[in-house]
């Protein structure tokens, strides 16, 4: 006896159809899992065991043979553990089964109740392209599951009752299509910022062009709370970049089952002591990174030179391409890692070199040894670095309001307008993802902003990438101002973000 049935499995951030086929014949009773599965799959023999008796059915007393195809793909996970006890059911002649149209996942308790699994939207989507029209699941994954265009979804709470809506007894109703409520966005605002106007103008560009950010000031100044402020100013997302992040943080299990799409951009703010491997992603089937789940939004790494140098040095190529690729002996996966960093340091390890106050009595040896954790190559890597000041005794007594966070973004929001006009019809969606072709087609200088460019180019020993990104960042400004072409104004404000000396006075 065989029966068989559609379920999915998830391939990196990518879906793809498994089939799940149980047969049963005579002999000495025994259950096999094959098809590569692993220790969380085979471990399913017993979970479906269980579940089948105390949801009131019987196990066949037979060998058991269930196969997950395609055998030569790895499986993980719990997804597969409703699937193969429903082919077990059907191939012992228990339950019927819908035709090809339908697909089963979720995982199971040991008295046949379901439970959420993570990585439910991707699957979906896949389930919609590969012609599933109705799917099954947990019913805390449903609200997630129908964020998949053209599938009907199934939210399923116990073996018991997805066995009876299949025998023709009480339905279970579809879920409605999830709907996206109005939020308060609660996220810290720009209005509670003091001062530091230079900072806050240079963040205004960074968010409207989508530029990596470096801020060097002494301890208290406000960068940590000028960094954890630029969310509520970061355009707002489109629908493709919600389902894209939300694919993501699915996967990794930090969807909210009330509120499944993910809808203001991500804020990722790791220790200093995280690892490469925590960073880029890895593990022995390989998982995203804080690089990958800062996708679309902000990956905030404060004391920056307290960073591992390898963990640094791992973000290089991923900033440049907007993907990772992580490869281990059993799998290899790419995600995609379009974020902006964000970056704080103190300019000396007790924070006070160049200060007026003269309180640093760091030497210059120890400054430069400080600073000099921060690779060469790693800075040419950001747009826009910014001094912050210590706050002034003036500024903090007179606690004037400062411009709330909607404003900033509705000017953020009209620059990113005019970029998204601008890239079209490419793949490009900021500035700070330009092409070279895009970059000399957007960014072309006249004479005036040219000398000034080549008398940057040497005083400040400015490499190509450098050159680009003040190229993108003069870009940047001129969007923000309304203006077709990079004015003269414009380009001495995007090199007056190069001109700051790490380590200097």
């Amino acid at each position: 006896m065989i029966s068989r049935l559609n379920t999915l499995g998830l391939n990196g951030i990518e879906g793809y159809r498994i089939s799940v086929e149980c047969f049963i014949t005579n002999g000495l009773p025994y259950f096999e899992i094959v098809g590569l599965p692993d220790a969380s799959v085979k471990e399913a023999r017993e979970r479906v065991r269980a579940a089948i008796k105390t949801s009131g059915f019987k196990f066949p007393p037979s060998r058991i043979t269930v196969n997950l195809a395609p055998a030569n793909t790895k499986k993980s996970g719990t997804v597969y553990d409703l699937p193969i006890l429903l082919g077990i059911l059907a191939a012992f002649g228990q339950v019927p089964l819908p035709d090809e149209s339908h697909a089963f996942l979720g995982e199971l308790s040991l008295e046949g109740k379901l439970r959420p699994v993570p990585g439910v939207l991707p699957m979906a989507i896949a389930a919609a392209k590969c012609g599933v029209k109705t799917l099954y699941v947990p019913v805390q994954n449903a609200p997630e599951a129908t964020l998949a265009e053209g599938l009907k979804v199934i939210p399923v709470c116990s073996v018991a009752q997805l066995i009876s809506h299949l025998q023709g007894g009480p339905m279970i109703e579809p879920q409605p299509v999830w709907v996206q409520q109005e939020q308060r966005r609660a996220i810290p605002d720009f209005k509670d910022v003091m001062g530091q106007e230079n900072a806050k103008r240079a963040l205004e560009i960074a968010a409207a062009g989508g530029h990596n950010v470096l801020m060097i000031g002494p301890p208290g100044s406000g960068k940590s709370m000028l960094a954890k402020r630029l969310p509520s100013i970061l355009p707002d997302m489109t629908r493709a970049e919600a389902l894209e992040v939300t694919q993501i943080h699915s996967i990794m299990g930090l969807v909210d089952p009330e509120h499944p799409l993910v809808t203001v951009r991500p804020f990722r703010s790791p220790h200093h002591t995280v690892t490469p491997p925590g960073l880029a992603g890895g593990g022995s089937m390989p998982r995203p990174g804080e690089i990958s789940l800062s996708h679309r939004g902000v990956l905030f790494l404060d004391e920056l030179p307290e960073f591992r140098k390898d963990s640094m040095e791992v973000m290089r190529q991923p900033l440049e391409d907007g993907f990772v690729t992580i490869t281990r002996a059993a799998a290899s996966e790419t995600y995609p890692c379009q974020f902006m960093l964000v970056c704080a340091m103190n300019p000396c390890r007790c924070g006070w070199y160049g200060d007026p106050s003269g309180r640093c009595n760091c030497s210059e040896q120890s400054v430069q040894s400080y600073v000099s954790r921060v690779s060469g190559p790693m800075l040419d890597r950001i747009d826009i670095i910014i001094e912050v000041p210590a706050v002034s005794f003036e500024e903090l007594r007179k606690r004037r309001e400062g411009e709330p966070s909607d404003a900033i973004r509705g000017r953020v929001n009209a620059a990113r307008a005019i970029q998204h006009r601008r890239f079209a019809h490419s793949g490009t969606n900021s500035n700070a993802r330009m092409n070279p072709e895009e970059l000399h087609k957007h960014c072309g200088l006249d004479d005036a902003c040219a000398a000034l460019m080549e008398e940057a180019f040497e005083s400040l020993g400015l490499t190509a990438r450098s050159y680009d990104r003040i190229l993108k960042v003069a870009r940047t400004i001129a969007d923000l101002d309304g203006a077709e072409q990079i004015e003269i104004a414009h380009l001495a404000e995007a090199i007056q973000y190069r001109t700051y000396k790490i380590g200097r006075n």
